[in-house]
């Protein structure tokens, strides 16, 4: 079992400083934080398998067995709650329609074993070949198609309880602008409860299999398919969610080292092995892929509390609500009008990350490459085209991938080798702090 030396006094932060991974405050505190943490991620991860159709005390058990796996791994040395990832809705949605669940946990094996593959070369070789493959306008394409090829299913919901999902439409934006901090961050899971609320108001909220359901027991399990011969050509689209949850990790441990100490910057390579290996046993048995939470992060910003402890009580706690079928139930119950209204801004969102890293990086879109590489990406997954050979289908998620990468790579070794200036220059130059031209 891990120890923690006290913080101080134990109950209070002591000013200008943080409780660090390896600190904690006293237990009760301790506690309260963690159980903070679960309510953070809850109205994120809970929404992966109500939208991808897995169970939900599943993919709440795997994110807490997944949660204390990456503390192990790491060496008790990085904090970070593993909760069910966006980037997995859009294959799983195809591969579920097409192939069924078992070949769709199989795609996230997949993904899990490759990811835990980067995270041993990151360890011994760094970040840079990755950064050299998936350069930002490449980075923020892949990113960005994920979340924009969700848009049909976000609007199918839509338009079965317009009025429903209008509302919780609503109250997602007008949460997010109206608080600040805590509450703030979490206006998605606000905007489901208030969606949630109208809707049994309209008698839109069915409780017969919540009235069924246990109040302890079991969560379902399932094993993923390695047989069935649709696999293989399911797990193709999974491929590029791994440069997602890479980007998610190393930004992820990049935040925390900016907050506590630099040299948390040496364990990236652990967070994608540990990240991979979670998936991977949630993909094995029936849960959810999983990556480090943004929620998280703003909890441990806000209180300034990095202990690593609040996350022991933060899995033990999700594995604690996995066993109770009721949870499942309570959150299968949420009628489509709501998913409508939250998935529409939650799918846009994911999207709009991938442009986030376009603007971080002062991508130069003046540059034809640059231009045809994001371009192409988008219409592909917006679009939602497609490619088969027999039984052998290709998404759009690959297609967009794939067409990213080749545009880029082979556009640029073209464009030098011709002199034409159709290459990518680098990130343009910042202008002064009054604009006008760069000088």
């Amino acid at each position: 079992m891990p120890v923690w030396s006290l913080h101080g006094n134990g109950r209070t932060v002591e000013p200008g400083k943080v409780v660090a991974p390896g600190e904690r405050l006293n237990w009760p505190a301790t506690i309260a934080i963690g159980m903070q943490h679960v309510v953070a991620m809850f109205g994120a991860t809970f929404l992966v398998p109500v939208l991808t159709g897995f169970p939900v005390p599943t993919t709440l058990l795997f994110s807490g067995v997944g949660t204390i796996l990456f503390l192990l791994i790491t060496r008790n040395k990085l904090p970070s709650y593993l909760g069910s990832s966006f980037a997995f809705i859009a294959p799983v949605t195809a591969a579920t329609a097409t192939a069924g669940m078992g070949s769709a946990l199989a795609g996230i094996v997949a993904v899990g074993v490759l990811l835990a593959a980067v995270g041993v070369i990151v360890q011994v070789a760094g970040l840079g070949w990755i950064d050299r493959l998936m350069p930002p306008v490449v980075a923020g394409a892949i990113v960005a198609l994920i979340g924009f090829n969700l848009a049909p299913v976000a609007w199918d919901n839509f338009q079965q309880q317009p009025l429903t999902a209008t509302i919780t439409l609503v109250s997602v934006v007008l949460f997010s602008v109206l608080f600040r901090g805590f509450l703030g961050r979490i206006s998605i899971f606000l905007g489901v409860i208030v969606g949630y609320v109208v809707a049994l108001l309209s008698g839109e909220v069915d409780f017969t299999a919540l009235n069924e359901a246990a109040w302890v027991g079991l969560p379902p399990f399932q094993i993923a398919d390695f047989a069935s011969p649709q696999t293989w050509g399911v797990i193709a689209m999974f491929l590029p969610v791994v440069l997602v949850l890479i980007a998610e990790n190393v930004g992820h441990v990049r935040g925390v080292a900016a907050m506590t100490d630099a040299s948390v910057n040496r364990h990236t390579g652990r967070a994608l092995l540990a990240d991979g290996a979670a998936t991977t046993v949630a993909g094995l048995f029936g849960g959810s892929g999983t990556t480090t939470y943004g929620e998280n992060i703003g909890v441990m910003a806000a209180t300034r509390v990095y202990s690593t402890a609040a996350y022991w009580v933060a899995g033990a706690t999700a594995i604690l609500l996995s066993l109770s079928p009721k949870v499942g139930e309570l959150f299968n119950s949420i009628p489509a009008g709501v998913l409508g209204g939250v998935t529409t801004a939650l799918y846009g969102l994911i999207g709009i990350i991938g442009i986030k890293i376009w603007v971080d990086n002062r991508v130069d879109f003046s540059r034809p490459v640059n231009q045809y590489t994001g371009a192409v990406a988008l219409v592909v997954a917006i679009a939602g085209f497609t490619m088969q050979w027999g039984d052998f289908q290709l998404g759009a998620i690959v297609i967009g991938s794939a067409a990213a990468l080749l545009i880029y790579h082979l556009g640029n070794a073209i464009a030098r080798a011709r002199r034409t200036g159709a290459d990518d220059g680098g990130p343009i130059p910042a202008v002064g702090p009054l604009g006008g031209d760069p000088e």
